[in-house]
């Protein structure tokens, strides 16, 4: 307990980093915890996650913060749509996300299934790792 509160009911900031071939981005990953009538939230770069607009929808599905352990599941929906004269059908991606608290170890397994994103990367699952560190 600190100060009255449990840990899983602090707003967590993490800086991650993450690598693919030559590629490195930072980012920060914050993780606000449900409190009485609000949902759990999760931004990006300050971006909220929970997201919609006219080519689809995101949405944080649920939020599980421990003292060992962030985990959290997302999902995205996307309408057909036409790029470059190509005509592309409706795709989800649903993303699920490990954070160990004490290693910063993030590990985030996705699934793509239908639409552009899954004709340009391939349809499936994929497993990713990236280092975070907590934000003091």
């Amino acid at each position: 307990m600190i100060s009255g509160f449990s840990v899983a009911a602090m707003p967590l900031t993490f800086t991650c980093e993450r690598s693919e071939r030559n590629y490195i981005e930072t980012y920060e990953l914050q993780v606000t915890p449900a409190s009485k009538g609000q949902k759990a939230k999760v931004f990006l770069d300050g971006r909220d996650l929970d997201r919609a607009d006219e080519v689809g929808q995101q949405s944080v599905q649920n939020v599980l913060i421990t003292e060992s352990t962030v985990l959290i599941s997302i999902k995205a929906s996307f309408l057909p749509e036409v790029f470059d004269g190509m005509q592309y059908g409706a795709g989800s991606v649903v993303t699920a996300i490990h954070l160990n608290r004490q290693t910063g170890q993030l590990r985030k397994v996705e699934t793509i299934t239908g639409g552009i994103l899954s004709a340009t990367l391939g349809g499936g699952t994929r497993t990713y790792q990236e280092q975070c560190t907590v934000m003091k």
